[in-house]
């Protein structure tokens, strides 16, 4: 049995209001997956039900529910007697994970090689990666990537994936908070994100798939690089 996580409060002060008459287990689970997502609740940090409900406004029991949804798409682990803490994740669950998107990230490149609105967007989003890196915000970087593979797996126009692609993407935010040096992880995939681009513009939607899958498997091997030092 796995040891529990060292008890270090998570950060709640800059959780935002939930939305308007929502305030079910849903609603709390999505503002923090949210939080999760961007960082704001780094893997380790426990999640207090009674501080969460005080913040949200909401009853514990709702809390509670909040957090079995979250366990459920693997963002937050139970340890027995110590409460609930953001996830950390494990070499295993990359290489999960990098199985997932080479099966799921392909599926919509067609569609983005037909699409002028879909092609903007992510070179847009490529272009604002680029200045974050000019910058030397390398935080902002790893943002504007996940919003890449985010629009590009949006661009196969079904709720299903894009549905189980957030969970996936909150996942691999908690794999992205471990590393020491964000700049070396994101700076060479970068690049290749405005290659990938550059071959859909083209319509070249076979060197595009095989650019991806090379990207991804790349990217997997840096992450477990540094996951198992």
């Amino acid at each position: 049995m796995p040891s529990a996580p060292a008890s270090v409060d998570a950060d709640l002060g800059a959780l935002p209001a939930l939305p308007r008459r929502a305030s079910t287990a849903e609603a709390v689970a999505g503002v923090l997956r949210s939080q999760i997502a961007h960082g704001r609740l780094l893997p380790g940090a426990q999640l207090r039900e009674e501080k969460i409900a005080a913040t949200l406004e909401v009853s514990r029991n709702t809390v509670r529910e909040s957090f079995r949804l979250l366990a459920h798409e693997r963002l937050v682990e139970h340890a027995l007697h110590k409460g609930v803490f953001v996830r950390t994740v494990g070499p295993d669950g990359i290489r999960e994970m990098y199985r997932t998107r080479r099966l799921i990230e392909p599926l919509a490149l067609r569609d983005v090689a037909d699409t002028k609105a879909t092609l903007t967007a992510l070179d847009d989003l490529v272009t604002t990666a680029e200045k974050a890196a000019d910058a030397g915000d390398w935080e902002a970087v790893g943002t504007a990537d996940i919003d890449f593979h985010r629009r590009l797996v949006t661009a196969a126009n079904s709720v299903h994936l894009s549905s189980m692609f957030e969970g996936l993407l909150a996942e691999l935010r908690l794999a992205f908070l471990r590393l020491p040096d964000r700049e070396a992880l994101h700076e060479p995939f970068l690049r290749r994100n405005r290659s990938l681009i550059d071959l859909l513009a083209a319509g070249d939607v076979e060197a595009a798939s095989g650019e991806l899958d090379d990207y991804l498997v790349a990217a997997e091997a840096a992450l477990l690089e540094i996951v198992t030092a």
